[in-house]
């Protein structure tokens, strides 16, 4: 850059963000939120005469609880490795999952579906020889292991899948020599299994998520929904949220408190719904130039 005596600006490296300078700077924590709601919503001739900060506590953390859920970029990922298990630990924060995907050795995700062939019972009482389940002393049921997630953990995927092995036996066929006559001549495959990728289970009992056996030592991709209150580095909200913040605080607390007017909890009932919307449109983060890039390889013709 030139300076207007002909001379070069220089910029120091204080000017530019490292490590987790530049996500910081974007955000705003839970803390200095409810610090100013306090300050500009709480006091004599304001909305709030007087409340209890512990008051302003709980609705802040419930206000991030609910914009995480579909207002926020609340999306977390974590890379993981499959172990000889077939399982992995569902994250504390984990709220619900997005995708799980597998990656090869370009670095390229590919899609790992939940599948509704086998599920993960929720209980596993040991049963006597008639059937009753046990009990111990205190009257609580014995808990053994599941027989249907061991048989799911041998399971030989291509009986599933409907994949060939080099000598075509799972096909039915034989005769090497009449292997072509099996290629693409397989009628009535579900689409939803007939599949390379793998199958995954969330198992409540355990805490886990459950892969099939041909996932094994594989890479893998979990993105899945955060509550945005687990960690403390991630109580933070973009500056962008922050009026829409302040609005669900306010109505919030005004809406339980039997001194304010009804017209008023009202008024702060569509606030919070606008400020939320607007909120809304401006994380959308919607580029019209990804959108022209991924339609160009469609059959359409699309100007810009």
């Amino acid at each position: 850059m030139s300076a207007p005596n002909g001379g070069l600006i220089t910029q120091t490296n204080e000017q530019y963000y490292t490590g987790n300078d530049y996500g910081s700077y974007r955000y705003i924590s839970i803390d200095d939120i409810i610090n100013n709601f306090t300050i500009s919503y709480v006091g004599d001739g304001k909305l709030l005469p007087s409340i209890k900060r512990t008051d302003v506590i709980f609705h802040a953390k419930r206000a991030m609880q609910e914009f995480s859920y579909d207002t926020l970029k609340s999306i977390k990922s974590q890379e993981l490795t499959i172990p000889n298990n077939l399982t992995v630990a569902i994250p504390q924060d984990f709220v619900n999952y997005v995708k799980a995907s597998w990656t090869d050795d370009l670095g390229v995700k590919h899609v790992i579906y939940p599948t509704r062939l086998t599920s993960n019972p929720t209980e596993v009482p040991i049963q006597d020889g008639q059937g009753i389940p046990t009990q111990d002393i205190s009257g609580d049921n014995l808990e053994g292991t599941s027989i249907t997630e061991e048989k799911w953990e041998a399971a030989d995927m291509k009986k599933i899948t409907g994949g060939y092995d080099e000598n075509f036996s799972d096909a039915a066929i034989d005769d090497f020599s009449k292997h072509r006559l099996g290629v693409g001549q397989r009628f009535g495959l579900n689409p939803e299994t007939t599949q390379i990728n793998g199958f995954f289970t969330i198992n409540e009992r355990e805490g886990k998520f459950s892969f099939s056996s041909d996932l094994v030592d594989k890479v893998i991709i979990l993105e899945y929904i955060s509550d945005g209150l687990a960690y403390a580095q991630d109580m933070k909200v973009p500056k962008m949220a922050e009026e829409a913040f302040y609005a669900y605080i306010a109505y919030a607390i005004a809406s339980v408190r039997p001194s304010i007017p009804e017209y008023i909890i009202g008024r702060l009932k569509k606030e919070k719904r606008a400020k939320i919307r607007n909120t809304k449109l401006r994380l959308s983060n919607i580029k019209l130039e990804e959108i022209t890039q991924v339609m160009r390889n469609k059959s359409k013709i699309i100007k810009h």
